[in-house]
């Protein structure tokens, strides 16, 4: 299972606008993304190989507006998040969603571009293997990135 973030994975933020990365601007429910041009085929990738699931502050509009724009497959799930209880225990407010979603044993990867310390220690401590895959919000998901996913998946097939 892949755990796939859009802003600084898909949606870039914080280059030199006088020389952006591949990709083009597009607003999306009222706000304008830079959307990566190489992403699309990344993700298409990871598609064979991983259950992909948006981890998202956009939780259901992420699928409602990616595919389109990316010509990435429509109908992929997505997490839903309250905070109240990640904010009380000083956990990043997506790992509770995670965490009911995966469940304590599946194997996971979680690209994103805000892993903070508290993703670290709960991926040290899953009992599940975990995987940590952090991007550069200029740069977005790359090859390397997707290469490490691979070897990683790999090595639980071993």
């Amino acid at each position: 299972m892949l755990f796939l973030d859009v802003d600084g994975v898909i949606s870039l933020f914080g280059f030199d606008h006088r020389r952006p990365p591949a990709g083009r601007y597009t607003l999306i429910d009222g706000a304008t993304h830079f959307l990566s041009a190489t992403a699309p085929a990344l993700i298409a990738e990871l598609a064979d190989r991983f259950e992909l699931v948006w981890c998202t502050g956009w939780e259901e509009k992420a699928d409602e507006h990616l595919p389109s724009q990316l010509g990435l497959p429509r109908g992929l799930a997505h997490l839903t998040f309250t905070t109240a209880a990640t904010a009380a225990a000083r956990r990043h407010w997506k790992l509770d969603a995670i965490d009911t979603f995966a469940g304590p044993r599946r194997p996971l990867a979680w690209i994103d571009d805000a892993h903070d310390d508290s993703c670290r220690q709960w991926a040290a401590e899953r009992a599940g293997p975990t995987l940590l895959v952090v991007t550069e919000p200029a740069i977005g998901i790359t090859r390397a990135h997707v290469r490490a996913l691979g070897v990683w998946a790999a090595s639980l097939t071993n």
